[in-house]
């Protein structure tokens, strides 16, 4: 009786043994087939990011053809510095991005001359984008490969574990090319997302909405993005030649931008796009002052990381300037100078606060209180030994600072201007950036919203500027113009004559 329990008690000993053996036997090849499933889906990320990336024409353009990782796929077409647009063209782990990097020289040479070369450079650009995808997949696959191969041999250090692995890498690029294809929208190109300054010029693709999702219509509208695009880059590829020195600083000037939610997207485009140092505001961030739209709008300060430099016009109350003082990057000027990214900016804010213009007074009155708060900033910049900006809203306030300071920003007219004060100031005038918010609608043609980016040397010195227009409501242009600084001659003295002797 005692054997047989003794009997009974061993086998289940070795019951319990065989199974918990067989369950650390499971547990181990599950251990190595998600350690392989890893080491190839990391190899395989590798490899794209190293690999994936091709150049090729694209009409007349070098293009740039790269096959990333992506949680949610999609195509990218990236037009610098105007921003992006992005289809919905496919889903799986991988994201194509096509980027249009600069014109080829001969080809840009043509499209000058030959009235017709635009349109002949463009005739390829399906057959281009076609031939660009096929290699970037091809060089992407062997990229992802061999990544996978080269960390599984570095992981394990076994031939037959790196096969493993190259097999299951294999496996994996199937399976995500298998699941682009199967998910591929043909229909994506009439629904893009645009964004950056393309949010504001969809004219540079066309109308969306109109596309066609047949594929010769296809192929005729991919060819008219590239000619329109061409012709963009054909325009810009004319301007001034300037090349900035490495310490140059780039300023950005914004103005009245009058509660636009939509000039916050530009800023902070031109912000990113140009590699802005500092934004200067000359006022008018609101229309009324009151403390609801200046907390709510004056967020849009923070987002732009960047100093953020701020005198007062005539629309904007005291909380206003609370609103933008809370800001961490804000820096309000008063009748103060401030050395802000390398250069010297005195300020000081609008002695008046009229949103509502019945309450104006007199035309006299209003230019002797502007003129006078010239006066205050010039001795102010004089005390402290002098700036290189002086930034004002009304361009009134500007006589009293001829001589004192090389360069006055202003706003206010909702016009751009640019004049000589005298020899040594310049006098920039922003229009609206806001594009004069919703009094910009009131008029027969709606306001452009207006920014410039102005290089500066290492010593603050104004070198070119670039003035950027966006169209106003209802409308797509984008334009910019370059301009160089010239240097003014000193003037050639009068020779004095010698006096007559008696």
């Amino acid at each position: 009786m005692r054997f047989r329990t003794t009997l009974r008690a061993f086998y289940q000993a070795v019951r319990v043994a065989v199974r918990h053996e067989a369950s650390r036997a499971a547990a181990r090849r599950t251990g190595r087939a998600l350690g392989l499933l890893l080491v190839a889906t990391v190899g395989v990320a590798a490899g794209l990011l190293l690999g994936g990336t091709v150049q090729g024409p694209l009409g007349p353009f070098q293009a740039e053809f790269s096959l990333t990782p992506g949680l949610h796929g999609g195509t990218q077409v990236v037009v610098p510095p105007l921003g992006s647009l992005t289809l919905d063209s496919h889903a799986g782990p991988e994201r194509l991005t096509i980027r249009l990097d600069s014109l080829d020289q001969a080809r840009t040479q043509r499209l000058v001359s030959d009235p017709d070369g635009l349109g002949k450079a463009s005739e390829s650009a399906f057959s281009d984008v076609q031939s660009g995808i096929v290699k970037v997949l091809l060089q992407s696959t062997g990229a992802a490969l061999l990544g996978a191969m080269l960390l599984g041999a570095l992981v394990y250090r076994s031939v037959r574990r790196t096969a493993a692995v190259a097999l299951t890498a294999l496996g994996l690029i199937a399976a995500s090319l298998g699941t682009a294809l199967v998910t591929f929208r043909s229909d994506a190109i009439d629904e893009p997302r645009y964004d950056g300054l393309l949010v504001n010029a969809p004219a540079v693709v066309g109308d969306a909405r109109k596309i066609a999702s047949r594929y010769e219509q296809y192929r005729g509208d991919l060819q008219r993005l590239v000619t329109n695009v061409g012709k963009l880059y054909t325009t810009v590829s004319t301007l001034p030649v300037y090349e900035p020195e490495p310490g140059v600083i780039r300023a950005l000037h914004v103005s009245d931008m009058h509660l636009n939610p939509g000039a916050w997207d530009v800023v902070q485009t031109v912000v990113t796009q140009f590699s802005i140092d500092v934004v200067i505001d000359t006022g008018d961030l609101t229309d009324w002052g009151t403390g609801r739209e200046s907390e709510a709008y004056a967020r849009g300060i923070s987002d732009l990381k960047v100093p953020y430099v701020f005198v007062r016009g005539n629309h904007d109350s005291a909380e206003t300037v609370a609103q933008v003082a809370r800001q961490p990057n804000a820096i309000v000027l008063d009748n103060r100078v401030q050395t802000v990214a390398g250069l010297r900016i005195g300020g000081i804010a609008d002695p008046r606060f009229t949103p509502d213009k019945s309450t104006t007074s007199s035309g006299l009155l209003e230019e002797r209180r502007l003129f006078e708060t010239g006066t205050t900033l010039a001795t102010t910049i004089g005390r402290v030994g002098g700036a290189d900006i002086a930034a004002i809203h009304d361009p009134v306030a500007a006589g009293p600072l001829a001589g004192a300071v090389p360069l006055v920003l202003a706003g206010h007219k909702h016009k751009r201007e640019v004049r000589q004060l005298d020899p040594k100031t310049l006098l920039m005038v922003e229009g609206s950036t806001g594009g004069a918010g919703l009094r910009g609608l009131e008029l027969a043609e709606p306001t452009p919203l207006a920014l410039s980016v102005l290089y500066f040397s290492s010593a603050g010195k104004l070198q070119a500027y670039d003035d950027i227009s966006v169209g106003g409501t209802g409308r797509s242009e984008v334009t910019l113009q370059r301009r160089l600084i010239k240097e003014t001659p000193p003037p050639i003295p009068t020779p004095t004559p010698a006096p007559t002797p008696s």
